[in-house]
């Protein structure tokens, strides 16, 4: 069997001294003088480096200047000792610069750069410590996903991206077509017949796979998807996404309780993973969360990263009803001194990030599930509850973020759920095939939806959701 390339990581957490080995990766920096280099060789694998000791007499003087930041170097050499902060470090007996970077032209130096420039070099910003954290953060949640789901006998559903429906109601949803815009066929009436289209009706990318998901779980009993989903919502704030991912189970015989069960297990267990997994990230982008709050004041500042992340780990979420919520919310001083943006004054009001945040930050001081909404401000396929008024979801809001998770259990009677489509003007006719699985041996079932994105805006404690995924689409924006 042909052996594995070794990377950094492996170097540094298992090379030996006096071992001949052979690295591959970029230079982070170079620094020394015309005796001794000192290069900081990086490949992706961690945030590490492996310091490469270059004597510099024995080396060609044109390959000497060719080893700039961002070149892509292949180093042949021994371990040995390191005084520094790791154990060893490479003596190079080889140097091949595989790719040259010319460092008057290149924007990522070896420097602090803002947030904004990097947005704009998103195609170069993995290449940044702080971005290969993230991403290293954000594979190893993906991962962890998976086999948290797979551990508790889920079933992956791959559900379509392509859809007639419109899972949440909100028709900001963007269009597939294969019509010509400039001249397409039309009705008698005057509209765009799409009859004529490539799918023969009006399709759209999906908001979401639950509708799609809860026919899996009424015969597979455990279900979810993972995938990416799209919202045509012209919003430009730093917790939207036109394109972002979603994590959604749905479970047959589960009702509300088991369903907030589930999200607060669920939950935990990525944090976990990520405190076993990911701890030199983690210090780094605690490291960072610091510096940049170091002149705020001292109740201003965020908890420190992995506090904050052992503290939602060990802590049981606060479970209330909206109507609790609400009670809280509307005595408040920030709400009696008019301080929110958004005063809540009567109930019904659908609550907003501020108003999520004192419930969490302020009021209870940890992770806060919120249950039995009206049902005027949720989705149609909520459980309507016996007062009528409100209906069997659920929410999760997380310290810094907000509502991370949604759901609710399923209005599985077929009665009910007619009645309230037909009062929020759901076509019926479209939806005849969800109806399907109230008319079919019906049963308690219950589902959510986990933001993946905020999850990792969580765990890294960074501000902007356009950070945390590599490729951001906003209005106005789809580079790349």
């Amino acid at each position: 069997m042909r052996s594995l390339k070794l990377s950094v990581k492996d170097l540094l957490s298992a090379g030996k001294p006096g071992e001949e080995v052979s690295i591959k990766g970029w230079v982070r920096t170079k620094r020394g003088n015309k005796q001794i280099n000192f290069v900081a060789l990086n490949d992706g694998s961690t945030i590490n480096n492996i310091q490469i000791v270059i004597d510099v007499p024995n080396f060609n003087d044109d390959t000497i200047q060719k080893i700039t930041t961002g070149a892509a170097l292949h180093v042949k050499g021994k371990l040995v000792e390191s005084k520094g902060q790791q154990n060893i470090e490479l003596v190079a007996e080889e140097v091949e610069v595989m790719g040259e970077c010319n460092p008057e032209t290149y924007p990522i130096q070896p420097k602090k750069h803002s947030l904004e420039f990097l947005r704009e070099n998103a195609h170069l910003r993995f290449r940044t410590n702080l971005f290969g954290a993230i991403f290293r953060v954000r594979n190893a949640m993906s991962f962890a996903i998976h086999k948290y789901f797979n551990e508790n006998d889920f079933n992956y559903l791959h559900t379509p991206l392509i859809t007639a429906s419109d899972a949440e109601g909100a028709g900001e949803m963007f269009r597939v077509t294969t019509l010509d815009m400039k001249n397409p066929p039309l009705t008698e009436e005057g509209k765009i017949d799409y009859s004529e289209d490539f799918f023969g009706k009006s399709t759209n990318l999906t908001v979401s796979g639950q509708l799609e998901g809860e026919l899996g779980a009424m015969a597979l009993g455990k279900i979810y998807t993972f995938g990416p989903t799209f919202r045509a919502e012209n919003s430009n704030t730093t917790r939207h996404l036109a394109e972002f991912w979603m994590v959604e189970p749905e479970m047959a015989f589960y009702d509300i309780n088991d369903n907030m069960d589930l999200a607060e297990d669920f939950i935990k267990y990525t944090i976990k993973y990520a405190l076993e997994n990911c701890m030199d990230d983690l210090k780094f982008l605690s490291q960072r969360l610091t510096d940049e709050e170091k002149n705020k004041k001292a109740d201003e500042k965020s908890m420190e990263l992995i506090e904050k992340l052992n503290f939602v780990l060990n802590e049981d979420f606060a479970r209330i009803t909206y109507t609790e919520a609400y009670d809280i919310l509307r005595n408040c001083k920030p709400n009696k001194k008019k301080k929110f943006k958004y005063l809540v004054n009567e109930w019904g009001v659908d609550f907003q990030s501020e108003h999520e945040r004192y419930l969490v930050e302020k009021h209870f001081k940890k992770p806060v599930i919120i249950t039995d909404y009206p049902k005027e401000i949720k989705s149609f396929y909520m459980k309507l509850n016996d007062d009528n008024k409100t209906v069997a979801a659920m929410d999760v809001l997380f310290p810094g973020i907000g509502e991370i998770i949604g759901g609710s259990q399923r209005e599985e009677s077929l009665e009910k759920l007619l009645g309230r489509m037909e009062e929020i003007g759901v076509p019926k006719e479209e939806m005849d095939w969800y109806l399907d699985t109230r008319r079919y041996g019906s049963a308690t079932h219950s589902g959510f939806g986990l933001g993946f994105e905020r999850l990792i805006l969580f765990i890294t404690g960074m501000g902007n959701i356009r950070d945390v995924i590599p490729f951001p689409r906003t209005p106005k924006n789809a580079l790349y």
